[in-house]
């Protein structure tokens, strides 16, 4: 359904270095450096016929997480869900909500985690079991 994220960031660098670490835990290494024509900066970051990418804003106002919104990656197992949280936190972000762990929902048990990027923005790790 997706072919893309594209999230803003004030720190275009530090922003690279936090997914890096995150997103290496998912097995995505490598990013790609951008500049449009106007000068903005991006990084993106493509696996499994997946992108996220980062971005100054190309309206050269401060980037700002979305009310409401939420990005989440799947994860192979519990255990990659703990791990992707960790790695963030280490790295700078924002443990939010409950701990990463099982949950009971109306979609049945889905195990998750919560954290804010350096720039605000909503992560969250899921696997669901079976």
């Amino acid at each position: 359904m997706f072919n893309h994220i594209m999230i803003g960031t004030n720190d275009i660098e530090k922003s690279r270095a936090f997914y890096e670490k995150v997103l290496g835990v998912l097995g995505a290494t490598k990013s790609m450096d951008n500049t449009t024509a106007g000068g903005t900066k991006r990084v993106f970051f493509m696996h499994d016929g997946n992108t996220l990418a980062l971005s100054q804003p190309i309206d050269g106002e401060p980037a700002t997480a979305a009310n409401g919104m939420t990005i989440g990656f799947k994860c192979s197992s519990p255990e990659q869900v703990k791990e992707l949280h960790d790695v963030a936190i280490e790295a700078g972000g924002t443990s939010i909500e409950d701990p990463p762990g099982l949950r009971e929902t109306t979609m049945g048990p889905i195990h998750l985690s919560y954290f804010r990027d350096l720039d605000g923005h909503k992560i969250c790790g899921i696997h669901r079991p079976g």
